[in-house]
């Protein structure tokens, strides 16, 4: 009599190891190395302007991540995240300007500002709740001034000039290649943060998360491991600023207030906090607004809502309202972000028909 091996209908998992794993499964592999083969094969087939959406869609989502990390895996709050991905763009701006070789600059600028992030992160760590915004908070006007008055860093208001990112006396400037540059940064350090979640310290953070007294019982030190979410977010966002750097070939203190820290923060609602696809999802969403935007306002030029509104002339004032109202609405409606949307789509198809 022949046998016929039954598929449970479910996602079971008899083991602590298998729950641990970095793709659910083999199928999920595959689709992720097939996107980073495609990502590779995108300067051949893509233009210029589309290429420099998908190296801001990098970088941005490299800081994005850090502050995840912060925010949605070990439960804390910033609102100075702009600042330090200033700092990281002007410290390898400083760093290749004396000499350093870019590649190294980027990582040693990556460094440098994980020390300014724990500097604020021993002191905010001890804090919790509203203290704790208000401290970072602190963070984001201390160094804004001071990347206005440290002129021997900074270049002061005039900025810094950034050398074009070149290895072994090849130069990666320009769209086409820099997006290499980019897209090896992305994959290392989103395998990095999706591995950490998989370790103990991981684990940790994410205890201190969701009940840190019990944390505190079972022997987790939470001092350690909120100073420690603040310096991985640091070093995050300092490699990001650093990329952007010497993407554009210039560092400027303009753009780094509270405005671009909010941006942050609402790429990691909308995408979903505690998720590291999620800081992608919120990523690309924030990154297309202002296209959107900028197209809607197109169509719509010469109609009586444009008369009345004056979409033209305020379509950056147009663009920070539609931020404020997506966060809102995301967090009426989809408040896990579009990551659990993303989670829920998956199981649909994968227990179809029966998914319910």
């Amino acid at each position: 009599m022949a046998t016929t091996s039954l598929r449970p209908c479910g996602d079971y998992r008899s083991s602590y190891r298998a729950d641990q794993t970095l793709f659910d499964t083999r199928l999920s592999m595959l689709f992720c190395v097939a996107g980073v083969v495609a990502l590779a094969c995108a300067p051949l087939v893509l233009s210029s302007y589309l290429l420099s959406l998908l190296i801001q869609i990098g970088y941005l989502g490299i800081a994005a991540l850090g502050l995840n990390i912060l925010v949605g895996f070990s439960g804390q709050i910033s609102i100075g995240h702009a600042v330090f991905y200033g700092f990281g763009g002007f410290a390898s701006a400083f760093l290749a300007e004396h000499g350093v070789p870019v590649p190294l600059a980027i990582i040693l600028a990556g460094l440098w500002t994980t020390v300014v992030g724990l500097l604020f992160g021993v002191p905010a760590a001890r804090v919790k709740g509203l203290y704790l915004a208000i401290a970072t908070l602190a963070a984001q006007f201390i160094l804004q001034d001071f990347f206005v008055r440290a002129t021997w860093f900074t270049g002061g208001s005039a900025g810094a000039v950034a050398a074009p990112f070149t290895i072994l006396g090849f130069d990666m400037s320009g769209d086409h290649r820099y997006f290499y540059v980019v897209l090896v940064f992305f994959v290392v350090l989103y395998l990095g943060a999706s591995n950490l979640m998989r370790s103990r310290d991981g684990r940790a953070l994410i205890a201190v998360r969701d009940h840190y007294l019990s944390a505190e019982m079972m022997g987790v030190n939470l001092t350690k491991y909120r100073t420690m979410a603040f310096g991985i977010s640091s070093f995050y966002a300092g490699i990001a600023g650093a990329l952007y750097a010497h993407y554009i070939g210039y560092m400027s203190v303009e753009g780094l207030d509270i405005l671009f820290s909010i941006q942050f923060l609402a790429m990691i609602i909308i995408g979903g906090l505690g998720s590291v696809m999620g800081s992608l999802f919120g990523t690309i969403f924030m990154v297309l607004l202002p296209e959107l935007t900028g197209a809607l306002a197109g169509a719509l030029q010469g109609s009586a809502i444009d008369k009345a509104l004056h979409l033209k002339d305020g379509i950056t004032y147009l663009r920070e309202m539609l931020i404020g109202a997506v966060i809102i609405l995301f967090l009426i409606f989809e408040p896990d972000g579009l990551a659990h949307r993303w989670r829920q789509i998956k199981a649909y198809w994968k227990l179809y028909p029966f998914s319910y």
